[in-house]
């Protein structure tokens, strides 16, 4: 290595650059670390990518780096070919992509956590006492008492699991000097016990046959559809193949599209897999998060279970991944850099040279494509496993039927026969708040946004009118703003306001409502599902969130509140997200031993899709939409990306579009198609102006070839005062 080595940097911000350094006194750190370097008048971090040996300029101009900030490095050189692929892919700046992939801390200079597992143990005070010393407070003698049984200390996710409702007995305690913290190494933890995993259910011959699949395929690049209907068991098809992966020496990825379905993933993957269990998501405290991340990245942790970001996660000894729900658009992020991680986890997977398994009950139509090019491997499970069977789904008219609290008469009856049998009820409306208008029945007023194209739905709970787009509040007027008049009025239903009319109807009967208000305290949606699987609740009511993933075996009846909103939505993927969120809620019914039923409430009964559904199942509905996509010209059969603008002034934002179509089309081949600029379907945001401009192409290689000569011609237009633009690769999201 000479001295005139230059260290190629990458760091965050809009720059698609990297910035050339001299090593300096660092010495010679391996890419992928990160060091602290200077830019301009202050000091960055950054992440060190490559050696180069020359730069586009005089060296003697070149600044040295300061010093590394890691004894070794972040990223392996497979994880920093996956970000610079996705970078590249997805047309983002390859700074902000590797900052994305580090927990939010080290995208600061310090130092890295101190390992091991966050645990409590006894001080030489506390070793002193004897449970009965502490009887007049039940909650601190149990957890004395715990902790003397390991003096070594007790890792603090354990207590809460053993115990529960720790939190105000650890504060007491630690008052009096009791106990203290303490960190205990990975493999001190407690984990799977043997003999559960021998317990474990026997396979059928669907189970059976998709597991052998996925083991025969370890230690080479095979992508694989494990398309099962809801309680067919693919959670045992994963569990089998990560504990293989694991016996192995190997490390299994496991990700979710939604925070909510890890605890329950969580806990059968601790009673069947050995080994520390790593768990990232977004509502974890940073140290926690980051810990976990270096379990994984260190190899101390087996399995990985995360949301989306867990793409990215360093993981030397990588052999598995499993996408579990991988039709969810929860899976591709929205902001900043906007990648699929879906589409990413198969990119990984060819990469590292290991299968990928997506799983789902609905698969996406991109999917059922690649299965039917021969891209992807289908493995089925058409049957419940356990020997349940499938819910019975009936269509409901409810045109000219009297509704009370949005339910109708056969509803309602149907509910009280479930709960009278012992079992339990959901309710799907995928509406939050009380009510989604307010409005003044004298003048007309309506509780419209200032700052959106949108109404304002109504939190009746906390008294405030609450824009869903762009998080504005308001408290609730008394009068009506416009004319003064007293007669405000509720128009539609949330779901607040249904758990209120299931309170009247139902009385003395346990309802829990699930949904982003319910469960926006830590640790509240553990609670609630929890409280349903020991059956405290009756009725279970809530949002597209109760759809995902759960298992609730003692639901036999599930009903659909209001379906019509859904079917004439403009996005051209509204058909396919419908029928996969009443294929997902019909599958949280009839789980364990007793029959489900499925109830779907609707004033559109002969609506294709809702026909399709009923006649054919997920599967005919699939075959039909994709006959569409392809006359239509739309994905999976074409590619897109979005450039999306936004401005104070609508016209801004479409004069910034009308340039970067000007660019485009010299750059056009006859693949290319440009359409726009024109303002988006909700035009008007958080008080700014919004348009965009879709390029169509029939072939994926002609679009990456026109993106990459275009993005950078859109970096270099004339900047516009007020106008913020982004570009969406396969977007999911056209408003």
């Amino acid at each position: 290595m000479t001295e005139t080595r230059i260290a190629r940097v990458a760091l965050p911000g809009p720059l698609d650059e990297l910035f050339d350094y001299l090593p300096g006194v660092m010495g010679h750190p391996e890419p992928g670390t990160r060091v602290l370097v200077p830019f301009g008048r202050s000091r960055r971090v950054g992440i060190l990518v490559e050696y180069a040996a020359e730069c586009g300029c005089d060296p003697s101009r070149l600044k040295p780096v300061e010093r590394a900030l890691d004894p070794r490095p972040l990223f392996a050189p497979a994880d920093l070919t996956l970000i610079r692929w996705a970078a590249r892919y997805y047309r983002h700046p390859l700074g902000d992509a590797l900052f994305t992939a580090l927990p939010a801390r080290l995208r600061e200079p310090g130092p890295l956590l101190a390992s091991g597992v966050a645990a409590i143990r006894l001080t030489a005070a506390g070793a002193a006492l004897t449970p009965a010393e502490l009887a007049r407070a039940p909650r601190q003698q149990a957890l004395l008492a715990r902790l003397l049984d390991s003096p070594e200390g007790v890792a603090q996710h354990n207590l809460d699991e053993e115990l529960g409702g720790i939190t105000s007995a650890l504060r007491a305690l630690r008052a009096k000097g009791v106990v203290e913290s303490c960190r205990l190494a990975s493999g001190a933890v407690a984990s799977a016990d043997s003999s559960a995993v021998s317990a474990a259910p026997e396979l059928n011959p669907e189970q059976a046959a998709a597991l052998a699949a996925v083991s025969e395929a370890l230690g080479g690049f095979r992508p694989f559809l494990l398309d099962g209907i809801t309680g067919s068991g693919k959670t045992e098809v994963y569990i089998r193949a990560i504990a293989e992966v694991v016996a192995a020496g190997g490390q299994a990825l496991v990700m979710v599209p939604e925070i909510g379905l890890t605890p329950q993933l969580r806990e059968r993957f601790r009673t069947r897999l050995p080994g520390p269990l790593a768990v990232l998501h977004s509502a974890l405290a940073a140290g926690e998060r980051e810990r976990a991340w270096h379990q994984a990245s260190s190899g101390e942790a087996p399995v990985v279970l995360g949301t989306r970001s867990a793409v990215f996660v360093p993981l030397p000894r990588l052999a598995l991944i499993v996408v579990d729900e991988e039709h969810d658009p929860s899976l591709k992020q929205q902001e900043g850099f906007r990648y699929s991680a879906r589409d990413l986890a198969v990119r990984r997977a060819q990469l590292v040279g290991c299968p990928v398994v997506l799983g789902t009950a609905t698969p996406a139509l991109e999917t059922l494509h690649n299965v039917t090019a021969g891209r992807y491997h289908r493995l089925s499970l058409p049957r419940r496993a356990g020997g349940a069977r499938p819910p019975t789904i009936n269509l409901l008219d409810i045109r000219n039927q009297p509704l009370r609290a949005g339910l109708s008469p056969v509803l309602r009856e149907r509910m009280h026969a479930a709960l009278a049998a012992g079992g339990q009820v959901l309710l799907l409306l995928n509406r939050r708040g009380y009510a989604p208008v307010l409005t003044c029945h004298s003048c007309g007023w309506v509780g419209v946004c200032p700052d959106c194209d949108a109404r304002m739905t109504l939190h009746l709970g906390e008294r405030r009118l609450w824009c869903h787009h762009c998080g504005r509040i308001e408290s609730v007027p008394h009068d009506c703003p416009q004319c003064g008049g007293p007669d405000l009025r509720m128009l539609g239903r949330g779901t607040e306001r249904l758990e209120e009319g299931l309170t009247e109807l139902f009385p003395g009967v346990r309802i829990a409502r699930i949904d982003r208000d319910s469960t926006r305290r830590k640790g509240e949606l553990t609670r609630l599902l929890a409280a349903v699987h020991r059956g405290e609740v009756q009725i279970l009511l809530g949002t597209q969130m109760l759809a995902k993933g759960h298992d609730f075996p003692g639901v036999t009846l599930a009903g659909v509140i209001d379906l019509d909103h859904a079917l004439y939505a403009s996005d051209f993927r509204a058909p396919e997200r419908t029928a996969q969120l009443i294929v997902q809620v019909a599958g949280r019914a009839g789980r364990a031993e007793r029959a489900g039923e499925v109830v779907l409430q609707t004033r559109h009964p002969e609506h294709p899709l809702l026909q399709s559904l009923l006649r054919e199942g997920y599967g005919g509905f699939a075959r039909a939409a994709l006959a569409e996509r392809e006359a239509a010209q739309l994905p999976p059969f074409t590619y897109l990306a979005l450039l999306r603008a936004e401005a104070p002034e609508q016209e801004a934002a479409l004069a910034f579009l009308a340039a970067a179509r000007a660019h485009a089309e010299p750059l056009c081949s006859p693949e290319v198609e440009l359409l726009g600029p024109v303002p988006a379907p909700l035009s008007r945001r958080a008080g700014r102006h919004r348009a965009q401009l879709l390029v169509q192409c029939a072939q994926r290689p002609a679009l990456q070839h026109f993106l990459a000569h275009w993005t950078p011609a859109l970096r270099a237009l004339r900047r516009i005062k007020g106008v913020r633009w982004s570009l969406d690769v396969d977007p999911q999201e056209m408003v």
